[in-house]
């Protein structure tokens, strides 16, 4: 018999523990967290039911939408509206557990074809914001719909009508009927996103990131990578760096902790249940905040501090051009940008050493750690280790 009580067990850690052969305890059933969807799968799910209508002639009352790692998601169309070749359909965004200022938006899209043959072409309406500073990987005047959504409208549209994207073309227009007035709410103005909201998702569900019961997860998680017998775990901000992380870090599945915005509770929590050694990975917008010694990134909790970001590139012979530049950069992302168009050597290393310093902190010394600072294609921009 194990020695551990779990109060936390989900059922998928059930089963990998049951398949182990691994005997547990367990006080209490825990409350699975409810995960949502994105502002990027319902955009989708909108753009495949007005597809389907305009085809089969009919409302649809519900798609299947592929996520960008291949799983379905089964999505409500909260709208449907059809002619022969045009129709309008929305659905409501859901947050899950982690309500945001988006969760119970309504998500339009009108969507009409086209003489273009073989072409589906995606742009924003009403309430989606316009991009007119640099730094977030967008163009610039051009509507704020992030790579992944548009990826996922035109590979689900795609296999939805192959056919008939031989003789026709597609166009997808997306709005937010309240955008504008979420706007506000959300960082989108101090980013330069202006008079509307984001059509966002780089998994295409909402990880309840912000919630207590989130911290539960955390918990939950490091005790079966304990269970299992492992005392080494890798600490990512989120799915994109965790699948990164994946590639260069052999370790089973259940060593791979998705940290969140809660870097500081995390490394607490290894020292706690006496983690050995610990990975922390990520990009440079959760890393620069870590950097500085914040626990908890969320953005409405913590803003990259671009003064802090000066200073390290003035560390590595920056020039005073390039320092005002990072001052009044728009993103941690746009600092990158800078940082890496002039070449400025040795300052992803300051991040990885600032961070592995405030990180072997939170910890009480008590791990061993490595960080590592990814790019966004994946590519290591730097890393620190003991």
């Amino acid at each position: 018999m194990n020695d551990f009580d779990f109060k936390y067990i989900s059922k998928k850690w059930k089963q990998e523990l049951i398949h182990q052969n691994k005997m547990i305890i367990v006080e209490k059933n825990y409350k699975k967290l409810r995960t949502g969807f994105t502002t990027g799968t319902s955009a989708t799910a909108a753009a495949k039911a007005a597809l389907l209508s305009i085809i089969n002639q009919k409302k649809i009352k519900n798609v299947e939408v592929k996520l960008p790692k291949g799983k379905l998601i089964k999505i409500p169309i909260n709208l449907c509206e059809f002619g022969k070749t045009k129709a309008r359909c929305s659905v409501i965004k859901d947050g899950g557990d982690d309500p945001d200022v988006t969760h119970g938006a309504e998500i339009v899209v009108d969507l009409s074809l086209t003489k273009n043959k073989n072409e589906i072409e995606v742009d924003g309406g009403d309430g989606v914001g316009i991009v007119t500073k640099p730094g977030l990987g967008l163009e610039i005047n051009k509507a704020a719909i992030n790579p992944v959504p548009k990826k996922m409208i035109n590979e689900n549209l795609n296999e939805t009508a192959p056919q008939l994207l031989l003789e026709k073309g597609i166009k997808v227009i997306i709005s937010v009927p309240k955008g504008k007035e979420l706007a506000p709410k959300t960082d989108n103005p101090r980013l330069g996103i202006l008079h509307g909201i984001s059509i966002l998702g780089t998994s295409g569900i909402v990880i309840p990131f912000s919630t207590a019961s989130f911290a539960a997860s955390i918990r939950q998680n490091l005790d079966v990578a304990i269970a299992m017998g492992n005392d080494t775990v890798v600490l990512t901000t989120g799915g994109r760096s965790e699948d990164f992380a994946k590639k260069i870090i052999d370790l089973p599945e259940h060593c791979f902790v998705q940290m969140g915005d809660f870097s500081g509770y995390t490394i607490k929590q290894c020292s706690i249940k006496n983690i050995k050694k610990a990975y922390v990975v990520g990009f440079i917008g959760k890393l620069a905040k870590m950097a500085t010694g914040v626990k908890q990134t969320h953005v409405k909790g913590s803003k990259v501090d671009m003064k802090f970001l000066s200073n390290l590139a003035k560390n590595c012979g920056a020039n005073e051009k390039n320092i005002e530049e990072i001052e009044k950069a728009n993103t941690a992302r746009h600092v990158s940008e800078i940082i890496i168009m002039n070449k400025i050597d040795g300052f992803f290393q300051q991040i990885c050493e600032k961070t592995h310093q405030h990180m072997k902190n939170h910890s009480d010394g008590k791990i061993a750690l490595e960080v590592i600072l990814f790019d966004f294609e994946g590519n290591i921009l730097a890393k620190k280790s003991e």
